[in-house]
């Protein structure tokens, strides 16, 4: 290709891009603002990442400034932007616990929050650098502790409606995952969130359907949020078979394994990239799937064994050493010779990663307040020397009370 058709090329491709981003400020202007501030109802589980698009703003704004407020008309307000609206963050960096201020990003207008917590919950607005608001959201972060699973290959029904009244208390389930293994019996399971109805609510919240928000709305009253403050998350989850699609090896990789194959015994190579973890006996472990998010379909394997959700959730059992929580995440407590494995782990149907865990007796371990078990045995340990100085104090008290009384018998404070 000589060099003038690919200047041609280049240009027509720079043209198009220029198109499209044009046509994007359009969108942006020609939606109309509202003349009265209104705010869209959104809800989300834990540790969720969600995004909250600025649908309109004036044709002067080229860059909006985000902000928090936890109720409305509250006299501390955060600012999350640095005021060109270029505040960009990793998904991958961001822990589950911290600030909200390191946990979000601002991309084409939009408002993203990475790994959100219930602290989280409130009023977000977007405007400009000088505090005029034309967009904001009331969104509701509900927690996944207390969450309660539902098995419907055992025959178990999800929560009935709750009716107090005028306020009616329900669960709204999202669409279930795809089947979280392939080839092999799977589970698949949907979120549900509370709900709830009622003719007393703010007007100035937008609903989806009349009179419905979410449960932890700004727009619900504190005499009905108590009402439904029992009523906690759901979790179906039910049994489901895929087949596995065909993947096809290269042609150079083939090659060398039959030539491997035709000298000697094939090497075994692992079909998924594989990490190696030494743990010391009787510490627990928690291992994460890579790149798994709550909406996911996330499923873990001990070798050939599956480990369903239907044993091994969280609060299945009260006494279970090995167990899958909400996010995820695959927990071990006081680690045991026999968890020496490979656990894959699958996400939306796939297998991704392996760990291969040993576990071994010797070896110094350096404790870290990074280490649960550490943190545990520091708190029991300041509990055991509080409730010591309180049984020594209480004692002495005890006896200058007596000491006092006889030797002044006549004391009257």
């Amino acid at each position: 290709m000589s060099l003038a058709h690919t200047t041609v090329l280049l240009w027509a491709w720079g043209s198009l891009q220029a198109f499209e981003i044009v046509e994007k400020e359009n969108i942006f202007q020609k939606t109309p603002c509202p003349a009265f501030l209104m705010f869209d109802n959104a809800a989300y589980l834990a540790d969720m990442s969600f995004e909250l698009p600025c649908h309109c703003k004036p044709e002067e704004v080229s860059a909006v400034v985000w902000y928090y407020q936890k109720h409305l008309g509250g006299s501390h307000t955060k600012v999350l932007t640095d005021f060109d609206g270029r505040v960009l963050t990793e998904a991958a960096q961001v822990r589950a616990g911290s600030d909200v201020l390191v946990r979000f990003s601002i991309r084409m207008f939009s408002l993203l929050v990475f790994r959100a917590q219930p602290e989280d919950s409130g009023l977000y607005f977007c405007g400009t650098r000088k505090g005029d608001y034309f967009y904001a959201y009331d969104v509701d972060i509900q927690s996944s502790e207390g969450m309660v699973a539902t098995f419907m290959d055992e025959g178990q029904e999800p929560f009935a409606d709750e009716y107090h009244r005028r306020l009616r208390v329900f669960t709204t389930f999202w669409e279930w995952t795809p089947c979280d293994r392939c080839g092999v019996p799977g589970e698949q399971w949907r979120i549900g969130l509370c709900y709830l109805q009622s003719p007393d609510l703010s007007p100035r919240y937008r609903k989806t359907l009349p009179d419905v928000v979410s449960c932890g709305a700004q727009a619900v009253p504190r005499k009905l949020r108590a009402m439904a403050r029992d009523h906690t998350p759901e979790l179906l989850v039910r049994s489901c078979t895929v087949p596995c699609k065909k993947k096809t090896i290269r042609e150079g990789v083939l090659a060398i394994f039959n030539y491997v194959s035709k000298v000697g015994s094939r090497p075994w190579v692992p079909q998924v990239p594989i990490q190696f973890h030494q743990q010391r006996l009787g510490h627990g472990l928690i291992m994460s799937c890579p790149g798994a998010r709550p909406e996911h379909a996330v499923a873990w394997d001990k070798g050939r064994q599956q480990l369903y959700r239907t044993q091994y959730l969280k609060g299945v059992n009260r006494s279970m050493r090995v167990f899958i929580d909400h996010g995820h995440q695959l927990h071990i407590r006081f680690t045991q010779l026999g968890d020496r494995a490979i656990y894959y782990c699958w996400r939306q149907g796939v297998r991704v990663a392996g760990f291969r865990l040993g576990v071994t007796s010797r070896g110094r371990y350096p404790a870290s307040l990074s280490d649960p078990e550490t943190r545990s045995a520091v708190k029991l340990t300041l509990l055991g020397y509080l409730l010591i100085t309180a049984v020594f104090v209480t004692i002495h008290l005890c006896r200058c009370c007596c000491y006092l009384f006889r030797c002044c018998p006549n004391f009257t404070p």
